[in-house]
């Protein structure tokens, strides 16, 4: 199931996306959950509930009748890697930036995500707004020690994400939780896109565009670590949960490593795009 969460009507629910119609899960299910965090959470027996009710093709409403929100915006965590693209790793390197060895983990706080059209604010003490095209993944099952060979079975679906980052705050740091975490920090969707969709997560074009500019174009077969790989190793040591995202690294074309440098703007346009999972587009407007 291709699930959604949205804003129609006056109210915010979750529904199941079925080519340019959307289904209130409630039509479907009245005891269902009303997250899609707590569907997830369910296991297989509440989405085949779900998937048993779509049978009967009951009628939905027009997706362009609603606006499109984070799909998991309670997440429990929000894990992502760092340097994790051969092309970005490239141009880092050409940069005097040190590329790890090893896989490079860091946290932004799940309060940073954003809706797949709202406004990313550029806060007031960063000069330096900087744009990430990323692949997300997001947990289906708790998990932890998972071998790399089970490991995208335990993935409920892939989204889009821009790992939106203050490059002041991060390298100023020293760490990058406060660079990588500001409010509005983490567009994420459009819709959640389960893994059977997707026939290999590593071989997805990717792109970002800024105000009608490709400034990155590449593809997730550039990743280090595969998302197999990503998953067995920070089950290691982590537990996984339903509804918890995983940003897997930007390819090259990031701004803070182009000459001269691209950096957002009050009043640019930035868009993530990912064969098969959608697009994102978001404004760059300054702190309220």
């Amino acid at each position: 199931m291709k699930l959604a969460r949205y804003s129609v009507d006056g109210r915010t629910t979750i529904g199941v996306v079925q080519d340019d119609q959307v289904i209130d899960i409630d039509r479907l299910d009245p005891a269902a959950p009303k997250t899609i965090r707590e569907l997830l959470a369910l296991g297989v027996a509440g989405r085949e509930r779900i998937a048993h009710a779509l049978r009967d093709r009951p009628a939905g409403r027009p997706l362009a009748a609603v606006r499109l929100l984070a799909p998991i915006p309670d997440a429990q965590k929000y894990l992502a890697i760092g340097m994790n693209y051969h092309d970005h790793a490239e141009e880092a390197r050409s940069s005097g930036v040190k590329v790890p060895e090893h896989q490079l983990w860091f946290n932004k706080q799940v309060s940073c995500i954003n809706g797949p059209y709202d406004a990313i604010y550029k806060p007031r003490v960063s000069e330096k707004l900087d744009y990430e095209a990323e692949l997300g993944v997001v947990i289906g099952t708790t998990a932890k020690h998972v071998s790399e060979r089970d490991a995208l079975d335990v993935v409920q679906g892939y989204i889009c994400v821009n790992d939106v980052s203050a490059r002041d705050m991060q390298f100023g740091d020293g760490q990058w939780t406060r660079g990588k975490s500001p409010d509005t920090f983490c567009p994420v969707g459009p819709r959640l896109v389960p893994r059977d969709e997707i026939e290999d997560p590593q071989a997805l074009a990717i792109r970002c565009i800024v105000n009608g500019e490709t400034l990155q174009d590449s593809s997730t077969s550039q990743m280090i670590f595969s998302v197999a790989e990503i998953i067995a190793y920070v089950t290691r040591v982590i537990t996984l949960e339903p509804g918890d995202l995983i940003a897997t690294g930007t390819p090259a074309g990031v701004g803070v490593f182009r000459d001269p440098q691209v950096l957002l703007q009050d009043g640019d346009e930035v868009s993530v795009e990912i064969e098969g999972l959608g697009t994102l587009t978001n404004p760059v407007e300054k702190e309220r």
